[in-house]
């Protein structure tokens, strides 16, 4: 009886919010070698335990990646039509605590190596002051194509390497 109320997968549940969702841009923050790019929790991103699906981190880790291209002038379509890609070539990833709906998370990422066709990632999900996921992703640079290994362009390698 009674309709349309929602129903909370976990009750009891406040949504937590992160320090840093006020004042950064929609293409996230870069500061002091460090990208970070505030996201929100949606109902699609739980499971049917009420907290966030694995895989969905590696979704809002790309979205950070993305971004983070987009906040140093480049975007992946453009890119694309210049004949190069980027794609993950290895993951590895510590799932320490769980997100749930409505939370707001922030993902910090920074470049730990860097080379003419790749370049590894260190990112790092969180919910205001907890880390949630800690991973390192290998990202390939190819070209779309061919299919095959490509160098990427010098504006992103040397913008890359600034921040190291």
């Amino acid at each position: 009886a009674g309709g349309g109320g929602v129903i909370s997968a976990s009750p009891g549940h406040k949504p937590e919010q992160s320090v840093a969702s006020a004042s950064v841009p929609l293409d996230g923050e870069l500061r002091d070698g460090r990208h970070t790019l505030v996201v929100r929790v949606y109902y699609e991103d739980t499971d049917a335990g009420g907290v966030v699906y694995y895989a969905n981190y590696l979704r809002f880790m790309e979205r950070a990646r993305t971004e983070w291209l987009r906040a140093l002038g480049h975007e992946q379509r453009a890119l694309m039509d210049e004949g190069v890609a980027f794609a993950a070539r290895s993951v590895t990833a510590e799932y320490l605590k769980p997100a749930r709906l409505d939370d707001e998370l922030t993902v910090v990422s920074t470049i730990e190596s860097l080379g003419r066709a790749q370049v590894v990632f260190i990112q790092r999900v969180e919910r205001a002051t907890e880390l949630l996921v800690d991973a390192k992703i290998r990202i390939a640079c190819f070209d779309p194509v061919r299919g095959k290994a490509t160098a990427m362009p010098k504006a992103i390698y040397e913008q890359f390497k600034a921040l190291l």
